[in-house]
């Protein structure tokens, strides 16, 4: 228990006498650690801002143990200042983790089919196939729990977090039981704030989670995107010496999955094996899974069919995971079948099975074949239509807009005996209203009443929200009245449903009336409330009153994402109110807000549209101190601003900067530079820029673009010079470009240099545009050029074409 306290001493006893400077930072950090923050809203990967070792980033490959040594330490890991009870530091020394530096962030493109599957080849037959998965199932009372509510309340606070709720925040901790800490991870609606609880919880001293927390951990980020999270605390697990079972990979491997990162997700099987961890059927289930949720069903029958060579037998799970890969990719037929065969592969299937195919005929509204499978259930599986079953009918067609039928199937429970609650007829509610058949919805409701089966408030909510769509506001509005009066309480959905009406029917200062008396009527705004109300002001062009409620949504806690952020800002700039907006970025930068380079860019555009260059300029420093760095479309805003006020040498530093820091033209920047210097009539400055720019990143139609501006500026001698370059490829562009240039000359008076541009054109095999040619003709003849107008009525039989003046 004293292990840290005398570990703590010793670190200053060395310090001090061996390394002063570092003994000043080492105090330094103790005193602030003391006042550290506890910011669940900062990146989930970073544990904190000091660079101090600590007892989970210690690895033998990475520390260099001889300079420890010379300090007097024998083992650095004492160094750690979060030791445990016992004051050791404690590695998984059975499991070899190196596999976790293989596991990066990559593209899934195109994987090998097969080079997943060869971990199925370790697998030990004699080993007992179980498929238990390790969750944890908690108790409303557990839920419930003062201090769970406690702790829950102050991560709330974390807006406002202090050195005081910390401290309070940190005792509680030490009085929660391992189940407590779960369900305070389990109540957290942003998995991401759970995260940084789990995080901050495992730095506090003298405190270590349990290894169901682990799992609850693991089983909350499968749910998510957050891959990244779920393998850090796989790590954390292994150098705990935390047994990690089979299922603690499949969590990693569904995240990875949900995070689109297939190739990513079958490594972990073999991380399992090089973590000396046995493939169990479980993990087996998991891995058929993510292969169908990436639609590799063929992949995924391979693998199906690898397991049963090595000697793992599939199970209904395992079934019913290709069932639903066949029917994602409508192979019904293959689906069907694999249901006859798994009686004879002695699996039978189970309801799951049927009710899959099931959903795929209601998604499509084929009530007929869903009644044929419902008969084939009976007979051939002996299972027959419970009120589950109904219930998956009724909510399925009703979420694909199949209202009718969906009522067809809740009468015909009705009439077999079950009872459908309120879930299954608001869903029919909700479908119809989606439809816009108020009338229907309601005498759902009216029929509900009759039943003794009382609307709810998500009931209700539909409704509301079905009035909204047809624009009957004032029936939404007493709707919401008559719930009160059924004793139905409206709550934050029903609100933001007519709030949203509200502002699609152009009312939006009515619905921000409502927002400003929310308190009043006991109920609160949520983001997507704030969003909607900031939405429709800004399409009524009320940018002020938008900008109000954004500051107010950041003061209740909500962030606007970037999105909402550049909607704001852009129509700001069109209005012209630069200010405004620049204030309003700023205000949301410093609010910790997710601003990110399309909002400086939008703003930076802004200014250059006002030819502002000097506040454009400035924004893009200050995107480098707010680390935000440019790419190459604010570049070229600012490059097209400079050009446009004449200042080609600005530009072209500028440009030169750009491709320094490693960004890639665009084709805008193409065009854009190409379209100021020749306005300027630079084009040597262009040629030269131009090539530097192609190094970096190819551009076909570059100097077509170059020779077509020329030629509309009226620099057609420059133009001239440029061709022989354009001619080099000879593809339809390039004639494109030629005529272009005939065009020009021919409209200057000159069809002597167009005669030349034309004889170019038929010595790479390209042929003039008839018309132009024909017009090129008469007005050789006109000058007395005969001689050129008969050659070049030759050079078009010579390649099968008629004559201008025959065409």
């Amino acid at each position: 228990m004293h292990s840290g306290y005398f570990s703590y001493h010793r670190i200053q006893r060395i310090l001090a006498r061996r390394c002063p400077f570092v003994y000043i930072r080492f105090n330094a950090y103790l005193s602030s650690f003391s006042e550290s923050n506890f910011n669940p809203g900062s990146h989930p990967e970073s544990d904190s801002n000091v660079s101090f070792v600590e007892r989970d980033h210690f690895d033998e490959g990475n520390v260099d143990f001889g300079k420890f040594r010379a300090m007097g330490v024998e083992d650095p890991r004492e160094l750690s200042l979060f030791g445990d009870n016992n004051g050791g530091y404690q590695r998984n020394r059975s499991l070899n983790f190196d596999g976790f530096d293989e596991i990066e962030e990559e593209e899934e493109d195109n994987c090998r089919a097969d080079d997943d599957f060869v971990v199925l080849n370790s697998y030990n037959v004699q080993c007992e196939q179980t498929e238990d998965v390790w969750r944890i199932e908690l108790e409303d009372d557990e839920l419930r729990h003062p201090l769970v509510r406690e702790i829950c309340r102050l991560i709330q606070c974390r807006s406002a977090w202090n050195a005081k709720l910390e401290r309070d925040m940190r005792h509680l901790l030490r009085s929660l039981k391992p189940r407590q800490v779960c369900a305070v991870l389990l109540s957290q609606d942003d998995q991401r704030v759970a995260l940084q609880f789990f995080y901050w919880a495992d730095r506090q001293w003298r405190y270590r989670h349990n290894p169901i927390v682990y799992y609850a951990m693991l089983e909350i980020l499968s749910k998510t995107k957050l891959c990244q999270g779920a393998k850090r605390v796989l790590r954390l697990m292994a150098r705990r010496g935390i047994e990690c079972r089979p299922e603690a990979f499949g969590y990693l491997m569904v995240s990875y999955s949900r995070a689109g990162n297939l190739r990513n997700a079958m490594k972990v099987l073999t991380l399992m094996q090089k973590a000396g961890v046995e493939l169990n059927l479980a993990v087996c289930n998991t891995a058929i899974h993510v292969l169908v949720m990436a639609n590799k069903l063929e992949k995924a029958l391979r693998f199906f069919e690898r397991m049963q060579i090595v000697g793992i037998i599939p199970n209904v799970v395992t079934y019913n995971c290709l069932i639903k890969g066949y029917c994602n990719v409508n192979q019904v037929e293959n689906a069907l079948q694999l249901i006859s065969d798994m009686s004879s592969k002695y699996c039978s299937p189970d309801k799951v099975s049927y009710y899959t195919i099931m959903s795929f005929f209601c998604k499509e509204n084929q009530v007929k074949e869903v009644r044929d499978l419902m008969e084939k259930m009976v007979k051939e599986s002996n299972l027959f239509p419970d009120m589950v079953t109904y219930d998956t009918l009724i909510h399925i067609l009703s979420k694909h807009g199949h209202a009718d039928e969906a009522l067809e199937f809740l009468q015909e429970a009705e009439a077999r005996g079950f009872q459908i609650d309120k879930v299954g007829h608001s869903a029919i509610v909700h479908a119809y209203c989606k439809q816009g058949k108020i009338d229907e919805a309601k005498g759902i409701v009216s029929e509900m009443l009759s039943k003794s089966c009382n609307p709810d408030v998500v009931t209700y909510t539909a409704v509301v929200d079905g009035f909204c769509r047809v624009g009957k506001l004032e029936q939404a509005k007493k709707m919401l009245q008559h719930m009160y009066k059924h004793g139905c309480k409206p709550n934050t959905v029903s609100y933001t449903a007519l709030l949203t009406g509200l502002c699609r029917n152009g009312s939006s200062l009515q619905a921000r009336e409502m927002l400003t008396g929310s308190e009043e009527e006991f109920w609160t705004p949520n983001a997507i409330t704030y969003s909607a109300i900031m939405h429709g002001l800004r399409k009524e062009g009320k940018l002020s009153e938008a900008c109000d409620v954004v500051k107010e949504m950041i003061s209740k806690g909500f962030f606007p994402n970037p999105v909402e952020i550049n909607l704001i800002i852009v129509s700001l700039c069109r209005e012209g109110k630069m200010n405004e907006a620049k204030r309003f970025l700023e205000e949301c930068l410093n609010k910790g807000c997710a601003v990110n380079v399309v909002n400086f860019t939008t703003l930076i555009h802004g200014y250059c549209q006002k030819d502002d260059l000097e506040a454009a300029l400035s924004l893009l420093d200050d995107m480098y101190l707010s680390n935000k760095h440019p790419d190459a479309v604010t570049y070229t805003a600012i490059i097209d601003a400079l050009g446009k006020n004449g200042k080609i040498e600005e530009a072209t530093d500028l440009t030169m900067k750009m491709l320094k820091k490693g960004l890639l033209p665009t084709p805008v920047t193409y065009r854009t530079v190409i379209h100021r210097y020749c306005q300027m009539g630079k084009v040597e400055d262009l040629l030269k820029l131009l090539e530097k720019m192609l190094s970096r990143q190819k551009c076909k139609t570059a100097y077509n673009q170059v020779i077509e501006k020329l030629c509309s500026f009226g620099n057609l001698q420059e133009a001239d010079k440029l061709l022989s370059m354009v001619l080099k490829t000879a593809s339809r562009n390039d004639a494109n470009t030629c005529n272009m240039l005939l065009e020009s000359y021919l409209s200057k008076g000159m069809p002597l240099s167009a005669y030349k541009v034309a004889c170019r054109m038929f010595n790479r095999n390209l042929i003039p545009n008839l018309k132009l040619s024909d017009k090129l003709s008469k007005k050789l003849m006109s000058e007395g050029k005969s001689a050129e107008a008969d050659n070049l009525m030759l050079r078009f039989v010579e390649r099968g074409h008629l004559s201008p003046q025959c065409e």
